[in-house]
């Protein structure tokens, strides 16, 4: 049982059976709020929510990132493949959210439809390609980790590729909240734009935000970054995959 349990294979079959059903939990919270908030279709300037339901968001988002680390923790020992399950579950999710959304309600549009992608520690807005290319780029990291790391075998990364994920990883945020931020520091100090719940004042001024400019250029330095990653770690382990996969 437990050499089973430790094949790759298995492992990611699990892990992304859960993340599928959660993207589709998701996807359904999200068409209630709309339903609400937004019954002529969700669309920019957001609407403000009000102290109660942005906590509620907050917690929720919260709860949605602890819920995929401790699946990571639950299904594997090794600390490196914990962090491959976090991000690969993270990647399904988020991948089978935009999917469950088209299919029920038919949004996105496009691969190019802004989105508000989430609220910590403040608004993060881009085009839904982004993210999903995001995703693509996780899956393959979280796939090289679990299998060069399956059984007894150890395939660390090495500092300069944790370097390189933290610093793109970095930069996709900038990507993502520089926009939003560039308006909002127009008129307040970011003490009050990443507040837990920001004085009224400052949720009307920015339901009056428009994205309208996404840093491709920025983005795609950072997914560079994740591939230069990618590449030295798959080129440094590659010899050992067809014995990994016996």
């Amino acid at each position: 049982m437990k050499q089973t349990f430790y094949k790759p294979g298995f492992i990611l079959l699990w892990i992304g059976i859960f993340a599928v059903a959660m993207g589709y939990l998701e996807s359904a919270v999200v068409i209630y709020l709309r339903t609400v908030f937004y019954p002529e279709g969700f669309a920019f300037p957001i609407k403000a929510l009000g102290f109660r339901l942005t906590i509620t968001e907050l917690l929720r988002e919260t709860a949605t990132i602890i819920m995929l680390i401790t699946l990571g923790i639950v299904a594997v020992k090794k600390p490196l493949v914990r962090f491959a399950a976090f991000i690969y579950a993270f990647a399904i999710w988020d991948i089978c959210y935009y999917l469950f959304l088209f299919l029920l309600v038919g949004w996105p549009g496009s691969f190019f439809t802004w989105d508000l992608l989430f609220l910590i520690p403040c608004l993060w807005t881009g085009p839904v390609a982004a993210p999903l290319i995001n995703s693509v780029t996780m899956i393959v990291l979280a796939v090289l980790i679990t299998v060069f790391n399956s059984r007894q075998h150890k395939a660390p990364l090495r500092t300069s590729e944790w370097f390189l994920l933290i610093a793109g990883s970095v930069i996709t945020i900038i990507a993502y909240t520089s926009d939003y931020l560039i308006f909002m520091l127009q008129k307040f100090p970011l003490v009050k734009i990443i507040a837990i719940s920001p004085e009224v004042v400052v949720q009307e001024y920015a339901s009056g935000y428009f994205p309208d400019h996404f840093n491709w250029i920025l983005f795609s330095v950072a997914e560079i970054l994740f591939i230069a990653a990618l590449m030295t770690y798959f080129l440094r382990y590659r010899k050992k995959k067809r014995s990994l996969l016996k």
